[in-house]
């Protein structure tokens, strides 16, 4: 039991490091968000996206982690993007 407490709580703290890290990657993509309203881009980037795409499906590959775990994971945050970059838009 000693183990698994010890393994629940290196979980809770790579949790808690996850929303941090998510939180600063949020500040920077509403930056972006701002910065493409300021000059009438469009939110959605499909070609920097899938760029993304595929090299965090490599890096995945490399650190033993399921690639199509990571692109839906990565898609999810896109989406979630977009979505702040379109309310910059109005």
């Amino acid at each position: 039991m000693a183990e698994l407490e010890s393994m629940r709580a290196s979980i809770d703290n790579i949790d808690a490091a996850l929303v941090h890290i998510l939180a600063e990657r949020f500040k920077c993509t509403k930056r972006v968000g701002r910065l493409k309203a300021e000059y009438d881009l469009p939110p959605a980037d499909p070609e920097r996206e899938a760029r993304q795409i595929a090299r965090l499906r490599a890096l995945a590959v490399d650190a033993d982690l399921d690639p199509a775990f990571a692109e839906k994971f990565l898609n999810f945050i896109i989406s979630e993007v977009i979505r702040h970059h379109e309310a910059f838009r109005g």
